[in-house]
Order: C-alpha cells, then sequence, then structure tokens
C-alpha cells in the first residue's frame, strides 16, 4: 500500500486468515495512514495455496475425483498473476482516484478508529460493489472486461483467482462518493477484505452454510453466479452480503444443477486472447451494426441485445443447457501437464520475488521481469493447447530464460535454485528443439 512513515502494518498468521473471511475487527484492522495499511491480498498467497490444495483433498474425499484440472487450473492462475502485474509498476486506480476525491471535494472526515466508520465503510464497499458488478454484466463494454472471471467451466478456488486486468479501470467509479467522507486507509482495507472474501466461495465443497445463506454471499449463492443455466443469468452480484439482491430483485436460489461458464465459451486457455477477444468481438459488432444510436447501444447495452430487442436481451435466446455439456479440454500428454506444472511453479516463484523485492529493483528490471512472465503465461497458454507452434516458443521463451538469469536480472535468493534452473531450462531447450526438428521432419516426409 505504501512505504512511507513506517511502512504497512505487520499481521500475524491469524489475522491474515481472518482478513479472508472478514472476520478481522476494528480493532485491528483500522489505520490511521494509507501507508500503514497491510497489504492482505499479496500476504494471503501462501492461505491462498493452501486452501487450494485442501479444497482437492475434501473433494477426493467427498466425491473420489479432484476439484479441477491442470490446463484449467493454470489458466486461471495465469489470468491471475496477469491481473496483478499492472499494480506492480503503480498504484491501484481504484485509490489514485480515492485520494483525489477525499484530498479536493471531500465533505467532511469521519473518524478513521470509530467502529462506526468501520461498519459504514463495510456495507458502502459492498453496496458499491454490487452495483458495479451488476452494471458490468448489463453493459456489454465492461461485461468485457468481467467476462475474463466467468470464462472457466469449472468451479474451485483457482476460478476465484481468474481476473481480469481491464476490470480495474471501471471499478473505481462506483466507490467514489465514499470518498466524501470515509478516509482512504480505512477504504483500502474493505476493499481488500471484500475481494479476499469472495475466495472461499469459489468452492462445490461447501454445500449449505444453514441461516447464515439469508444473509451472506455463500458458495451456493455464488456458483448460481457463475452459471451458464437459463435460470443463472445474470443473479446474485453480491461480494459479501445476499441482502442486496434480495432488495433489488436479483436474487436466485441453488436449483437444478449448475452448469459453468460462458453461455458462448471461448475455448482457449491462453490469457491474453480470454482478456482481449471480447473486446474484439464489440468492435467487429460495432462497425457491423448499423446506425449510430445503435452502435452505441452495442457498446452500452447488455451482451444479448440486437437491433429490436430489449436492453439486456431476449430470454429465450440463451443457449439450452442440457447437463451434458463437455468442457474444452484438449488432449495433451502427460509428460506435457507435469513440464507445464514444474515451469508454473518456477514462474510464480518469480512473481512472488517479484513482489517481496520490488522497492528495490530498477524500473528496467521491473519491466524484463513483467515481460518474461507475460510471455511465459503466453507460452503455458499454448502448451495446454498442445499447440503447434508451441515448441518454437519454448525455445525461446527457456532460451530468454538463461540469457537474462545470467545477466543477473532474474537472480533468486536461493543460490541452490541457479544451478537448478540453468540445468532444467537447458534441457528443455534440447527438448523441444528435438520436437521442433521431428515436426519439420515428419512435414518434409508427407510432401514428399
Amino acid at each position: 500500500m505504501g512505504s512511507a512513515a513506517g511502512g504497512p502494518r505487520a499481521t500475524t498468521p491469524g489475522q491474515q486468515l481472518r482478513a479472508l473471511f472478514y472476520v478481522l475487527p476494528p480493532g485491528e484492522s483500522s489505520f490511521r495512514t494509507l501507508e500503514e495499511v497491510p497489504d492482505y491480498v499479496e500476504k494471503s498467497i501462501p492461505f491462498f495455496i493452501a486452501f487450494i490444495v485442501l479444497e482437492f483433498a475434501v473433494s477426493w474425499v467427498q466425491k473420489h475425483k479432484l476439484s479441477g484440472r491442470i490446463n484449467d487450473g493454470i489458466s486461471s492462475l495465469s489470468l491471475g498473476i496477469l491481473s496483478r502485474l499492472p499494480d506492480v509498476l503503480f498504484r491501484s486506480v481504484d485509490l489514485i482516484s480515492y485520494i483525489y476525491v477525499w484530498n479536493n471535494y471531500q465533505l467532511f472526515e469521519l473518524p478513521w478508529d470509530s467502529p462506526w466508520t468501520w461498519y459504514l465503510t463495510f456495507l458502502g464497499v459492498d453496496f458499491a460493489y454490487y452495483w458495479f458488478h451488476r452494471v458490468s454484466h448489463e453493459v456489454n463494454i465492461l461485461w468485457a472486461a468481467h467476462q475474463v472471471h466467468h470464462s472457466s467451466e469449472d468451479y474451485n478456488l483457482f476460478t476465484a483467482l481468474r481476473q481480469s486486468v481491464l476490470q480495474k479501470y471501471t471499478s473505481w467509479m462506483f466507490n467514489l462518493p465514499m470518498a466524501l467522507f470515509i478516509p482512504p486507509s480505512v477504504f483500502a482495507v474493505h476493499l481488500q477484505f471484500n475481494l479476499l472474501y469472495q475466495f472461499w466461495i469459489h468452492t462445490e465443497v461447501i454445500t449449505n452454510i444453514g441461516p447464515l445463506e439469508w444473509i451472506l454471499n455463500t458458495p451456493s449463492h455464488h456458483r448460481v453466479h457463475h452459471g451458464r443455466n437459463p435460470y443463472c443469468i445474470d443473479k446474485n452480484y453480491g461480494g459479501t452480503l445476499i441482502i442486496w439482491d434480495r432488495i433489488f430483485g436479483t436474487f436466485e436460489a441453488e436449483d437444478a444443477k449448475v452448469v459453468y461458464g460462458l453461455t458462448h465459451p471461448v475455448n482457449s486457455f491462453e490469457p491474453i486472447l480470454l482478456q482481449l477477444r471480447p473486446l474484439a468481438h464489440i468492435w467487429n459488432t460495432f462497425w457491423a451494426t448499423p446506425g449510430f444510436c445503435n452502435k452505441l447501444s452495442v457498446l452500452f447495452k447488455g451482451p444479448g441485445w440486437g437491433p429490436g430487442k430489449p436492453r439486456l436481451g431476449l430470454p429465450e435466446e440463451i443457449p439450452v443447457v442440457t447437463g451434458k455439456e463437455v468442457p474444452f479440454n484438449p488432449r495433451v500428454p502427460a509428460y506435457l501437464n507435469c513440464y507445464a506444472v514444474v515451469h508454473f511453479a518456477v514462474i510464480m516463484e518469480l512473481y512472488i520475488d517479484l513482489l517481496a523485492t520490488v522497492t528495490v529493483l530498477s524500473q528496467g528490471t521491473i519491466l524484463l521481469r513483467i515481460c518474461f512472465i507475460i510471455l511465459s503465461l503466453t507460452s503455458f497458454g499454448f502448451l495446454m493447447e498442445n499447440r503447434p507452434k508451441v515448441g518454437i516458443l519454448e525455445i525461446i521463451r527457456c532460451s530468454v530464460f538463461l540469457g537474462v538469469y545470467k545477466l543477473g536480472y532474474l537472480r533468486n535468493q536461493l543460490t541452490l535454485l541457479d544451478c537448478a534452473y540453468e540445468v532444467l531450462f537447458s534441457l528443455c531447450i534440447a527438448f523441444w528443439g528435438i520436437q521442433v526438428m521431428k515436426r519439420i521432419t515428419s512435414s518434409k516426409d508427407k510432401h514428399v
């Protein structure tokens, strides 16, 4: 959050765990200045990993199957990393805009250390999230960003980390009314808590939590939100509380088995394509639609809108769900899945190290690391789809890694890993070189 006046306040593991469930009370999560606010999201990474492992174990015990797939899990994590990379370079636009309004248009200041301020901000942030979330489903140009989170055909804790790069550049405006009277330090805490709470509700291993289902957003309610069944569309927008949906008529209880994903699946694991393809679709539709007013409607009405249709489209045009839908799952050899897991673990380690050392790195080094991470995540998407060109891309990626690692731009704190990385990536270059040569030879033989 910052590093002035002593820097962010330290948190204990117990506090961090309770922050995940929004049960860290005002006395432990109120701060005078923004610089003192801990980065709860970054510190939650170990808990994310631990709960994902726990979910896999519980799912295996309950259903004798794992709660997700390697390809979809890597895709979700890739999108999560991608969404956080801009925050490495500069402060969140949510905070920048909020601080600007606070400094220039503040009407009055509520006390930062009052429990009443804490609880009011809790309600305010969640209320703003409800409307931002609802508008993101009902306005096509905003849906183009938000749909990334819905693009998984699995539903597990990996899905919670599947986030949009672009969404944060539209969400900020919904929080600005609070900047007229709520201190930025209080807002920054709840902005993180509201996001963290939504992690644990992305699971199928928790069925029902009793009376709390009436008040809180729960796994059951959020499963409906992620469904592509007609009864699930545009329902249950709440972040922490479900009361807003009950008040504004968008609540739907879980009923028939939920089929997850988009009504028109993207069928890809490439993070850049998943982020940008909807924008390309809007661009093409915009120019293909006649009439200035209709063009504006393409941008600002619902994703299902078309000339002559109501604002949110026709419910009968939502594709029928049979329950026999098969998720996009290209056949990939087992050894490539192992390869992807190992290399993704390396990228995760580099990403976590980047977050930990960003304040002491030069801008050039930070940009170089970010570019390499993006290159790697793109290559993993190609790998999970078993694309023909993945061999060439991996040769380039592994060569780049060895080059920048030798030059010291990707150095690890553990010297033991230096040698291991050099051996691993050298072997990978040789492996993919052989694969590319085999493919070229095979192609020539076919043309003889």
